[in-house]
């Protein structure tokens, strides 16, 4: 059970890292944001 919750943990941090380089660099998730969200994300 401590092996299963440690990869859920990783999984989860390796998927927040991955949205915020997304959202830095302008990537695929980020230009399927409407325009209003992205102008208030690159304020």
């Amino acid at each position: 059970m401590k092996n299963k919750s440690f990869f859920l943990l990783m999984i989860t941090i390796l998927l927040v890292v991955a949205g915020l380089l997304d959202i830095k660099y302008k990537g695929l998730f980020y230009r399927q944001l409407p325009e209003s969200i992205q102008d208030w994300l690159t304020k």
